[in-house]
């Protein structure tokens, strides 16, 4: 697993031995809720380029990632209640690629490990019988053969969905050194984008700083120079340093154990209205997490963000009402159309957002919204992200431009502002009883007083 423990390997194996206890105790009741008396979970397999003998980089299922940090293709975890879990391993006989060594650390003693070669001899590790059994993942060849009760069940991936919102304090250590090894990474690439880099070299620079390759990262970064920053999903990493440099916006996180962080910023490289504009959402962002606690709808949380957006609009004069006309007008949205936030663990928009129970029914996002991917209310342990945008977006400002918010906007702004592209801020809160911590923030401080 690259990066360092966040904790001594003995703290850790505890922490894991608690997290794995609860693990298969809600595993436990999903199975009899749903009526089996097994589960099936299966690391995923390689997928060969289409016409070609080469595969693509292999990413590990998340219902596997809730098992086992390991990350290897064609491993299998079988779970009865009341019985130590097996782990088949899969270590090819290879001399076209190396094989992976067998599992050790932390996390390995609690499981009885059985090394196979390749799924045929992992059915014959597994036990005789899988009629009363539930699998996860995918299905492969010889899967027909195999004899399992269901596959992909949705009632019983519901519940196990469901519980994964609540994170162990095993899980909170995994993601606080995630935000670590993410804070190294973005201070590197900052001061890439300080010396004149392209794109592609601030990504080096952060690949670097986190000691990750870009296949061990938990999603592709978003680094976006100048007016790239509009672009949410900007995929392209440009190799030649723009002429001029406006913005920086990135937004790369880490993964540790099988957890991600999910870490954006935003930079000037000297333009005092733009750094100004940043500080202010920056003040937005911390007072959004300030929402943050047990109990609270999500969904007010980002209504909020569009309140307090509708004011720095007014008082950066980007509009020309007040907050109020633009709010109700839904001028906010031409500058934030995306979600606030959004669970995180295992996958970067985890699991489980929607949902009103274990047992079925979906919270309805609020109208207008139809981004927002987080609609529960609080839980303490509910890890979430805390990302608040303005952006100038060109296919929302001419679609603005040619109905009644037109008179709302005050376009001279908006062309000056334009080539900055956009501002995002996010941090990663583990939800507590009366407030959050702020992972993070507290990363980047403990890595600023490291340097």
């Amino acid at each position: 697993m690259p990066g360092a423990t966040p904790s001594p390997a003995g703290e850790l194996s505890k922490l894991f031995g608690r997290h794995l206890e609860a693990v298969c105790h809600r595993s436990a009741e999903a199975l009899r809720a749903c009526g089996y008396q097994a589960l099936l979970v299966h690391s995923g397999s390689l997928l060969p380029v289409f016409q070609d003998d080469r595969t693509y980089p292999f990413e590990v299922n998340a219902p596997f990632k809730v098992w086992t940090p390991l990350a290897e293709p064609d491993c299998f975890v079988h779970f009865q209640p009341g019985q130590r879990p097996i782990l088949a391993f899969s270590q090819p006989g290879d001399y076209w690629y190396k094989p992976p060594a067998p599992p050790e650390g932390y996390w390995t003693g609690y499981f009885d490990v059985r090394i196979c070669a390749d799924r045929e001899s992992a059915r014959a590790l597994l036990p005789l019988d899988l009629g009363t059994t539930a699998y996860l993942g995918e299905a492969f060849a010889e899967f027909g053969s195999w004899g399992v009760a269901a596959h992909n069940p949705a009632r019983l991936m519901r519940h196990l969905d469901f519980g994964r919102a609540i994170k162990s304090a095993y899980e909170l250590a995994c993601l606080r050194e995630a935000n670590r090894l993410g804070a190294r990474g973005h201070l590197a690439a900052q001061r890439a984008f300080a010396a004149g880099e392209s794109e592609f070299a601030i990504e080096l620079a952060f690949l670097a700083a986190c000691g990750l390759r870009e296949q061990e990262l938990p999603y592709n970064p978003i680094i976006a120079l100048n007016e790239s920053g509009s672009v949410l999903h900007y995929q392209v990493l440009e190799k030649h340093a723009p002429a001029e440099r406006h913005s920086l916006l990135i937004d790369a996180g880490a993964e540790f154990g099988g957890y991600a962080s999910d870490i954006t910023r935003t930079y000037s490289a000297g333009d005092g209205d733009f750094s100004a504009l940043i500080a202010h959402m920056d003040t937005v962002q911390q007072a959004l997490c300030k929402d943050v606690r047990a109990g609270v709808d999500w969904r007010e949380v980002h209504l909020h963000a569009h309140r307090l957006t509708a004011e720095v609009l007014q008082e950066a004069e980007i509009v020309t009402c007040n907050a109020e006309q633009a709010l109700a007008a839904g001028v906010t949205r031409v500058f934030l159309p995306h979600g606030v936030g959004h669970l995180l663990g295992l996958q970067v928009h985890d699991a489980g957002g929607f949902m009103r129970s274990p047992e079925g029914g979906d919270i309805p996002r609020p109208e207008g919204h139809p981004y927002l991917r987080l609609t529960r209310t609080l839980e303490e342990g509910f890890v979430v992200t805390m990302e608040p945008g303005l952006y100038f977006i060109d296919p929302l400002l001419e679609a603005a431009r040619a109905d009644k918010r037109a008179s709302l906007i005050n376009w001279s702004r908006v062309k000056a502002l334009r080539r900055f592209g956009g501002i995002r801020i996010e941090d990663d809160l583990a939800v507590t009883a009366t407030g959050c911590e702020n992972l993070t923030r507290e990363a980047f401080r403990a890595e600023l007083s490291r340097s």
